[in-house]
């Protein structure tokens, strides 16, 4: 074996065992993991995931019971399961002391398929932040239990053609101007996808839809108009004349026909 071949061995010795980092793997950065979120754990739901973190990224919370760790991740149409690049990481346990990820038994590594957040005790609720894309929310549900999804002020769901909600929530409620669904009962694994519409396009989609349908209408009239027209001029020029009732009488065959 020439001095070639061991140092390409060598490099792919250190790729594996770093974790194969370029297939996705290896710790994730601590400043992201430290950063601040403030998380809403007070919900009544399993899941909580709130949309309105910002126009890019939303934030969970999660409700835990005998587990000691958390897989994250979302399906891609090409991999299948990959990893979810998180931020803020924290914990709350059952006696309502919240720790972040500077606490020595909250950890999270992002592998290939999965993003693992090892906790610091089986039962509480973890918090994390994660990035997100355009005007919706798709992913799978990670805990077997009740989901609630809280929207961006001044958006909602429930109009055709600009919205969608799969499967149909059990709850549409807007509160303060913001739509906040929810979802009773969803196994783990089940998937969630949710998009929304602003309200203001709601008034433009309306508007071009009333613009379409008066134009439609004017373009009926004017055809039915042309086609009135045009059987008059007919009439005018004698083009229409019934020729049904041009026998000269009404007796049949001449004799010797009949």
């Amino acid at each position: 074996m020439n001095n070639k071949h061991r140092a390409v061995l060598a490099l792919l010795a250190v790729i594996f065992l770093s974790g194969c980092t370029l297939f996705g793997g290896g710790e994730i950065n601590e400043d992201q993991l430290t950063s601040e979120q403030e998380y809403q754990w007070d919900s009544n739901a399993t899941t909580t995931i709130n949309l309105s973190v910002s126009k890019d990224s939303y934030a969970a919370v999660i409700k835990l019971e005998d587990q000691s760790e958390l897989e994250i991740y979302e399906e891609d149409t090409f991999r299948g399961e990959t990893s979810v690049p998180i931020e803020a990481l924290q914990f709350r346990f059952t006696n309502g002391t919240v720790v972040n990820a500077t606490h020595p038994q909250l950890r999270a590594v992002k592998n290939r398929d999965e993003t693992l957040i090892e906790l610091p005790a089986e039962n509480g609720s973890v918090g994390y932040t994660a990035p997100r894309s355009g005007k919706g929310w798709t992913g799978p549900t990670l805990v077997s239990g009740s989901v609630e999804m809280q929207l961006p002020e001044g958006t909602r769901v429930g109009l055709w053609g600009l919205s969608r909600a799969n499967p149909n929530p059990d709850q549409n409620t807007v509160e303060n101007d913001r739509t906040i669904l929810g979802w009773d009962d969803v196994e783990q694994g089940d998937p969630i996808s949710v998009r929304y519409y602003l309200v203001r396009d709601a008034y433009i989609y309306g508007g071009l839809l009333a613009l379409v349908v008066s134009l439609g209408i004017g373009g009926v009239t004017y055809y039915y108009r042309q086609v009135r027209r045009a059987q008059r001029k007919r009439e005018d020029v004698g083009l229409d004349v019934d020729v049904e009732d041009d026998d000269i009488g009404d007796d049949g065959p001449p004799p010797g026909m009949r």
